[in-house]
């Protein structure tokens, strides 16, 4: 494409391939995507949408915070999770609920408290910082709340077509269910619970509560340990010349059944060409700008752009790379609907075939095979 510079207008040209835009257009929008409106002369063939930008995504104002979520519905390409960004202000509470869905979660903001009571009727309180992940199964009661900072998070759920908007609530089973059932229950009266919400609260205002140790003390069958939660913030990544990655998975938190990778790029940073043998990728990029190709069979490739607050994906078994095109660190989080986080690494897996048989495929040079066969380096510049 033409120079990409704020004083010039792009235009879809590229090698002398395209023309310029007559009719109407959004300027804006062109510039944030250059890989798509003018793709390098490698894409090809017919390739899905990978790419969904959280601005795009309907938000649920509350009372303390907001939701907002890119599931099937908004990003056809996504098969086997869902996503949602959520804000709690300082003591805003996300209510008492549970799903029929597993919950993951990793804390891009602030820091929030996570109550569960699992089956077994034990009770687990524990606060979060950023970096942090949690898991919740399906099931499970749970509620979260913002601290003295609020806080903000990404949800990702084990179901493409997840939706905030069927969660199962505290406040609407007992909306629903006969008051005098209810008083039984319970033994209460009905007039004791005349004040009991007729609605669902979701997201609402309460004081930021007390410290952990008090609550902990407070509730007589409250565990200090949580099988639910991984301090991930604690943990230091790999790192590697140009950037770092964090394995979160369950051979580091063995209550998840989801994993992700975790990685850092500096300005010219990639994550080597790479893909993923069982599982579909999510992505949340947190910083900076990216760019990724995904390949496909028949010859399928396309190229889209990122930047923060955006959602991407990649089907199992597609190559792709991810590469820092901005001028600052970049971070994304990739999701994975499995326990154990796996990839395959082209450069890897050609270090590790015969060189001849390699030499003899991709035509190369003694120089150009030797540099392919150095072998992995998950992050390269």
């Amino acid at each position: 494409m033409q120079e990409r510079t704020d004083s010039t207008i792009p235009e879809p040209i590229e090698d002398g391939r395209g023309a310029t835009v007559v009719g109407p257009r959004n300027i804006e929008l062109e510039r944030m995507v250059p890989d798509i409106f003018a793709g390098p002369e490698t894409d090809g063939g017919l390739m899905p949408n990978m790419h969904f930008p959280f601005a795009f995504a309907h938000n649920r104002l509350c009372d303390g915070g907001w939701s907002r979520e890119v599931t099937k519905r908004e990003l056809p390409a996504l098969s086997s999770m869902a996503i949602v960004n959520m804000r709690l202000e300082p003591g805003a509470v996300r209510e008492l609920h549970w799903h029929k869905e597993a919950e993951w979660c990793f804390v891009t903001s602030g820091r929030a408290r996570l109550t569960v009571v699992d089956v077994d009727r034990n009770a687990y309180v524990d606060d979060l910082d950023v970096g942090d992940v949690w898991l919740v199964p399906a099931g499970i009661p749970h509620s979260i709340q913002g601290l003295h900072e609020g806080t903000e998070f990404v949800l990702v759920f084990d179901d493409p077509n997840f939706s905030e908007f069927e969660t199962l609530l505290v406040t609407e089973i007992l909306a629903h269910m006969p008051v005098e059932v209810i008083a039984k229950n319970f033994g209460v009266s009905k007039a004791d619970l005349q004040s009991l919400p007729k609605t669902e609260k979701y997201i609402f205002k309460l004081a930021v509560p007390p410290p952990l140790d008090v609550v902990r003390h407070q509730l007589t069958q409250a565990t200090p340990a949580a099988p639910f939660v991984f301090h991930a913030s604690k943990v230091p990544g790999s790192k590697f010349d140009g950037g770092s990655t964090k394995i979160i998975d369950e051979r580091n938190f063995p209550e998840t059944s989801i994993s992700a990778l975790v990685i850092n790029l500096e300005p010219g940073g990639m994550r080597e060409i790479h893909w993923h043998p069982d599982t579909d990728e999510l992505q949340y990029y947190t910083k900076g700008k990216a760019r990724m190709t995904v390949f496909d069979a028949a010859a399928r490739s396309r190229t889209f752009d990122f930047q923060a607050g955006d959602v991407g994906c990649v089907p199992r078994t597609m190559g792709h790379y991810i590469e820092n095109t901005g001028d600052e660190p970049m971070q994304v989080i990739n999701v994975f609907n499995a326990k154990n986080y796996k990839d395959v690494s082209l450069a890897q897996w050609l270090a590790l075939t015969p060189r001849e048989m390699v030499q003899g495929t991709l035509n190369l040079n003694d120089k150009a095979m030797s540099a392919m066969q150095r072998g992995y380096r998950p992050i390269r510049i």
